[in-house]
């Protein structure tokens, strides 16, 4: 059962249990998922974490560079990898709000109530940028809009 099962996966990579059970309907979509997640190892991956669009030289360049990294890892082992930075960068909006003590005002007992606005968050960007290695974050700089840097 368990091999007929992997040949059906391995026809289309993009299961779903469901899928399954129509083709195996003699058996219950728990024991499939055990067969496809126990026995099999088959994992799920969100299709957006694959790159689709990326041409053969891009594979190709992907591939040596990967291929650099594990020889080096190899050669030098966690030593190699102390010496990876990496970055991404995101807009983050934000806005500075009142805190109740800087809204709250002197009044009368007899003074009318005051009606105070829904506050909204504002329009305003920056640019996070976030460097870290595999011990934690090395550097954030946030960046206004409108203006650029180099690294």
């Amino acid at each position: 059962m368990v091999v007929s099962v992997e040949v059906k996966i391995l026809e289309n990579r993009r299961f779903t249990i469901s899928t399954l059970s129509n083709d195996f309907p003699e058996v219950s979509r728990s024991v499939l998922y055990k067969i496809a997640s126990e026995k099999l190892n088959f994992k799920k991956l969100c299709s957006r974490w694959v790159p689709k669009l990326l041409t053969e030289d891009h594979r190709n360049k992907r591939f040596e560079c990967s291929l650099n990294f594990l020889t080096r890892y190899n050669e030098e082992g966690d030593v190699m990898v102390s010496r990876i930075v990496t970055g991404d960068e995101t807009w983050v909006s934000y806005v500075t709000p009142e805190s109740k003590q800087q809204s709250m005002e002197w009044r009368h007992t007899h003074s009318p109530v005051g009606v105070k606005a829904k506050q909204t968050l504002s329009q305003r960007k920056i640019m996070a940028s976030v460097f870290w290695d595999r011990h934690g974050v090395l550097l954030v700089d946030f960046m206004q809009r409108g203006t650029t840097k180099m690294w």
